[in-house]
């Protein structure tokens, strides 16, 4: 399994937005993201930390339903 990067709450909205997901609310430091998928639609909630823990990380991924090297691709 690919080691988890080190990145900020900021880092991973930028890659999920050019993976394909639209930010549709903030609220205060956590940031909604959104995306239509083939089934449905995903939200994923980004903390803007200045570094994501691995767990916190690895919650986002599978929310969004992507891999380490999905991520690391957009970064």
């Amino acid at each position: 399994m690919p080691r988890f990067p080190v990145v900020s709450g900021r880092e991973v909205v930028r890659a999920l937005e050019r993976i394909g997901f639209t930010q549709i609310d903030q609220e205060g430091s956590h940031v909604k993201l959104r995306r239509l998928s083939e089934d449905r639609t995903l939200t994923v909630i980004v903390p803007l930390h200045p570094e994501l823990a691995r767990k916190t990380l690895s919650s986002i991924l599978k929310q969004a339903r992507l891999t380490v090297d999905n991520l690391t691709r957009y970064l």
